[in-house]
């Protein structure tokens, strides 16, 4: 790719995580928090999310493999991981995680089980999205730096 066009790249790549639904207006309170002194500051954010929230992936899928299921304690991993997920705009996994709590609500086994693995996807499927437009802006930085007057 030519690198004039990388700036423009990055603006439809970041357009479409937002025209996919898979961030919301919290992701763009994050980048403006963002500034020259810390130009990596959302893929930080982002990073941690990541981290963090990866572990408790693993708990709720062993949580949903004993029997009888802990509805209450399916509920408070999932409210753990909607608030995390919430604190960047994952729009689409906060709201599967919000459908996950009313199954859990409803002691519906089935409809959690269905949720989970939905929510799974969505949270794949954003990481590497986001991996994907966060390479690409730095990137960009760089190519911004290199031809920047000095």
């Amino acid at each position: 790719m030519e690198r004039n066009h990388l700036p423009r790249h990055l603006v439809l790549q970041r357009q479409s995580l937002f025209d996919q639904g898979l961030l919301d207006e919290q992701f763009i309170q994050l980048e403006e928090l963002q500034d020259d002194a810390n130009p990596n500051f959302v893929e930080e954010v982002v990073t941690s999310y990541y981290q963090n929230t990866s572990t408790l992936i693993v708990i709720i899928e062993q949580a949903l493999g004993t029997s009888p299921l802990d509805f209450n304690k399916l509920d408070g991993y999932m409210y753990q991981l909607k608030g995390s997920s919430s604190s960047f705009g994952a729009k689409k996994v906060k709201a599967d995680c919000t459908l996950f709590r009313e199954y859990c609500k409803a002691g519906n086994v089935e409809g959690c089980m269905r949720t989970f693995q939905q929510l799974k996807k969505e949270y794949a499927s954003l990481k590497r999205k986001l991996e994907a437009y966060f390479q690409l802006a730095r990137q960009a930085r760089v190519t911004g730096t290199a031809s920047r007057p000095k």
